[in-house]
């Protein structure tokens, strides 16, 4: 039994190494057989890499072979070109050497003609002074004066015949101007106004109003502006608030609701409480105060110039007159000034002083309300005259007062030169005294600068000056280009307000005694 089991052991032995053996040399085989088929087909996949390559080469050469040829072609093309181009330039240079050439010869041919002519010339200009100096002393011998004195005898009938026509021409040249100034004189107006108005603009439209601190101009303004609209539309001004520390700036040509817009914020800043309702009721708070202002303002101006009995309307628009300015002169006290004045001039005179001092205070009341309605001050004011019953004799002044009518009383005059002396003094607008006195030492300067002038005085407030010449240097027509000559410095040398008349004055007197 053991040895049955063994030999089954040893059998089973046996047949698993035979197994092994066969098996190991079947895979050896089928091994070597796919490594066979393999490089057989590495070999077919480098063989056809290569044909692949090799047509790839061919084609690739071809390519090339073409583009240079295509290039050689297209060199050979631009070369040919080139080519011809610089042979048709070598042409045409030498057309052109061959034109110089031309041009040249004909210029030496003309340099030869005008040096013969010169020279010719030269010659006939030679004989002609010969001659030239014959004449002259034929003439001398004549006359019996020297070249030297002719010619100065002569140039003294010239400058005596110029100084004539120069002064006809500049008359008539006056005399035509003259007749073209009034269709001028608006262009003059409106372009001195376009120049000048800003400044004095910027001066008498605004109106400042200082703050506690900055942090109140957030407060003006309020939650997205509702207060700063409400104030503006409620006033009529517009608020300017900008990087000025501590400072509002209120701008507007209506001067009332400038003031009116000062105090309504004034009050809104004291109080500290600042929205759309509270705005309302300050701003008509501010507004009761000003008429009331206002009021009181023209019963103090009619008291101060001794003018009674007007018109309660009449007062009031008076007194609106507290805040406006001409030139920088306030037109209430300016009115009450020359009301004064009318009185003044009028008892020296004899004359019904107290209708003067009513027309001298209500000459210019027209400017109360000129900004809100059509019309010149002098139009409006006497609308308001007639409106309220005054005298024909107030009336006439208030019309006459710059000129547009002819007086009609002595009264008028009267407030005609009222009005000038309390605008023209100095200091009055504008002007210090010291700039006033060294503007009239300069105009009198520039007119004693010219040659024959005795004396020279700048009167009406440097609106004319008058110059006294002597009558042995400056004839009658010497005036005339002397008056030329002296505005034309006084324009290029000097500023001044309008214009100023120059007035040459010539006077001859002759003395004797009888013994």
């Amino acid at each position: 039994m053991i040895g049955t089991v063994i030999a089954v052991v040893v059998t089973l032995l046996l047949t698993a190494c035979v197994t092994w053996f066969l098996s190991t040399a079947y895979q050896k085989k089928v091994t070597e057989g796919k490594i066979g088929s393999a490089e057989e087909r590495a070999r077919k996949i480098i063989d056809e890499a290569l044909k692949t390559a090799e047509d790839t080469k061919r084609e690739k050469l071809l390519e090339v072979k073409e583009e240079a040829l295509k290039t050689r072609n297209d060199l050979e093309k631009e070369v040919k070109d080139r080519r011809n181009e610089v042979q048709r330039s070598e042409r045409r240079v030498q057309q052109k050497e061959e034109n110089v050439e031309k041009r040249s010869e004909a210029i030496e041919r003309k340099e030869q003609s005008l040096n013969a002519r010169e020279e010719a010339i030269n010659k006939k200009s030679e004989e002609v002074a010969k001659l030239n100096e014959q004449r002259v002393q034929e003439l001398e011998k004549i006359s019996g004066l020297t070249s030297e004195q002719a010619k100065e005898y002569l140039l003294k009938i010239v400058e005596d015949d110029v100084k004539h026509e120069s002064a006809l021409m500049i008359k008539n040249m006056e005399a035509e101007a003259k007749e073209e100034a009034d269709k001028r004189a608006k262009e003059i107006v409106v372009n001195a106004i376009q120049r000048c108005a800003a400044d004095h603009v910027s001066e008498t439209t605004i109106s400042v109003v200082q703050l506690p601190n900055d942090e109140m101009k957030g407060r003006i303004i309020g939650r997205e502006g509702r207060n700063i609209r409400t104030l503006e539309t409620m006033t009529g001004v517009d608020l300017i608030i900008d990087d000025t520390p501590e400072a509002v700036v209120i701008s507007g040509f209506d001067p009332i609701r400038r003031e009116v817009a000062r105090i309504a914020l004034e009050k809104l800043i004291v109080d500290g409480r600042i929205h759309p309702a509270r705005i309302e009721e300050m701003v008509e708070k501010a507004q009761k105060e000003v008429a009331a202002k206002i009021k009181e303002e023209g019963e103090n101006a009619a008291i101060e110039a001794g003018v009674h009995g007007l018109h309660p309307e009449v007062v009031k628009i008076l007194g609106r007159m507290k805040f406006r300015t001409s030139y920088g002169q306030n037109c209430l006290k300016h009115s009450v000034e020359v009301a004064q004045l009318c009185g003044l001039l009028a008892s020296e005179l004899g004359l019904d002083v107290r209708v003067a001092k009513r027309a001298g205070l209500l000459h210019d009341i027209g400017k109360a309300v000129d900004h809100e309605l059509e019309g010149s001050h002098i139009q409006l004011g006497v609308e308001i005259c007639k409106k309220y019953k005054e005298s024909q004799t107030v009336i006439n002044a208030v019309e006459a007062h710059h000129g547009d009518v002819e007086p009609q009383s002595l009264i008028a005059v009267l407030v005609q030169a009222a009005d000038t002396i309390s605008s023209a003094r100095p200091g009055a607008r504008r002007e210090t005294l010291e700039t006033y006195t060294s503007r009239l030492k300069e105009l009198e300067d520039i007119t004693n600068s010219f040659k024959g002038v005795d004396h020279s005085f700048a009167i009406q407030a440097g609106r004319e000056v008058r110059v006294m010449v002597v009558p042995e240097q400056v004839s009658d027509a010497d005036m005339v280009l002397m008056a030329r000559d002296i505005a034309k410095k006084i324009e290029d040398e000097m500023e001044y307000p309008g214009q100023i008349k120059v007035n040459i004055i010539r006077e001859s007197r002759a003395t004797d005694y009888a013994k």
